[in-house]
């Protein structure tokens, strides 16, 4: 972890620093909207991140990759609420995190950090778009979107546009265009918190009346009380097996990309993913005596750090620190932050993962990587649970193998394999 002190510098300290930053106020809102939707006390998801940064910092493999709370453990967690509160989330996470654990001493980490490149570049483009679309309502300040799939959400929202007004939609714009302007002249300053500065500027400027963040809860929660009965072999098991593996596979996707954000396309050694899973355990079994939710990888605030000019370990430790500093000192500025402004950083970011250089490729790839990269984009944006869609992609892989592994045709001259761009 110290082996580069020496070559640490201020220039490295301040992108860390404003990296770590972005990324906790990203994360601010993130947590409390997710804990909530679980049906737990909102400071659990902010909680979450403040545990879990410091066990993944010494023991993770990937230095900016950055957790926290996710939707994609909503169902596991929220239903664990539902049944038994508090007291079954602590315990569906604390077998969740056991089972992860499980999984990097059977390294099963390193098979499904196989998963191909074009499905994790459709994984990140897919997720780039669910950012986005999560975000619009927001933007263009009309009431949130029904339907379970994006696509239906996003059809939703294109029918009430002629609804939207006008002051989230100032707000949220200029975050984003300021971003742009920023990262594309220059990678020391930290785009979407400029972006932020100026959207509180001109809502101070226009007097816009639009939802902040709002107050924030100060009190440290207590260790969760809870005792274990025959039943739960039947329920917490089956609901802790299935979020610990929609959590591993999430976090090692969400793990590929953030390396492939830093030019780094795969892991240095086989036993790094398996390393990753075993870290995040031991880290989400700390959160999960609190009640609180598991943590997985977050695109989002990984590659705003990254954007921010995060090049260390110390950006993710920052990034929890920051959240405590916001939470005990800077409560009261951040509750006046337009959530347009924060929805503009989040639609910034899933415009920069939807990876652009792959889509003027498309057409020079070959047809196996193009189909598995169309169907995984396409099926992430479709299914309410985007880990189907990352098989349908793999498995399109293996039809592809076992097609030409019985019926091998020898006119056909061999294609040239799809590269990830730089």
């Amino acid at each position: 972890m110290f082996r580069n002190a020496r070559r640490y510098n201020w220039r490295l300290f301040a992108g860390d620093c404003f990296g770590g930053a972005i990324a906790a106020l990203i994360a601010l809102p993130y947590g409390l909207a997710m804990a909530t939707a679980m049906g737990l006390p909102p400071i659990l998801g902010v909680l979450t991140s403040v545990i879990t940064a410091p066990v993944t910092v010494i023991l993770g493999r990937n230095p900016l990759l950055i957790g926290g709370t996710s939707s994609v453990t909503i169902f596991f967690i929220a239903a664990a609420v539902k049944q038994q509160g508090i007291s079954g989330a602590a315990k569906v996470s604390i077998v969740a995190s056991v089972f992860m654990m499980a999984f990097c001493v059977l390294r099963l980490g390193r098979y499904i950090s196989k998963v191909p490149h074009t499905v994790v570049t459709g994984f990140s483009c897919g997720i780039g778009g669910i950012m986005v679309i999560s975000q619009l309502h927001v933007i263009l300040g009309i009431a949130k979107p029904a339907g379970e799939s994006p696509l239906t959400q996003l059809l939703d929202i294109l029918s009430r546009v002629p609804a939207a007004h006008w002051p989230p939609i100032v707000l949220g714009g200029a975050v984003m265009i300021t971003a742009t302007v920023c990262a594309r002249f220059t990678k020391v300053v930290p785009a979407p918190l400029v972006g932020i500065l100026i959207a509180f500027g001109l809502m101070k400027l226009f007097s816009f009346h639009e939802a902040a963040v709002g107050s924030l809860p100060l009190t440290m929660p207590p260790l969760a009380s809870f005792t274990w009965v025959a039943g739960d072999a039947y329920t917490v098991l089956s609901s802790a097996f299935g979020l610990a593996v929609v959590s591993s596979i999430n976090l090692l996707l969400t793990s590929r990309v953030v390396e492939h954000f830093r030019g780094r396309h795969q892991f240095l050694k086989r036993s790094d993913a398996d390393r990753e899973l075993g870290a995040y355990g031991i880290a989400n079994i700390c959160a999960g005596l609190f009640g609180a939710p598991v943590s997985v990888g977050i695109p989002a605030r990984s590659v705003a750090a990254i954007r921010c000019g995060a090049t260390t370990r110390l950006s993710n430790l920052l990034h929890a620190a920051f959240l405590c500093m916001f939470l005990w000192f800077g409560a009261g500025f951040v509750a006046q932050v337009p959530l347009a402004a924060l929805a503009g950083v989040t639609a910034w970011m899933g415009f920069n993962l939807l990876d652009w250089s792959t889509w003027h490729r498309l057409p020079r790839m070959r047809v196996i990587d193009s189909a598995a990269f169309l169907v995984t984009t396409l099926g992430v944006l479709a299914v309410s649970n985007a880990i189907y869609a990352v098989a349908a992609g793999c498995l399109l892989y293996g039809a592809h193998y076992l097609y030409f592994r019985f019926f091998p045709s020898p006119h056909l001259t061999p294609e040239v394999p799809a590269q990830i761009a730089d």
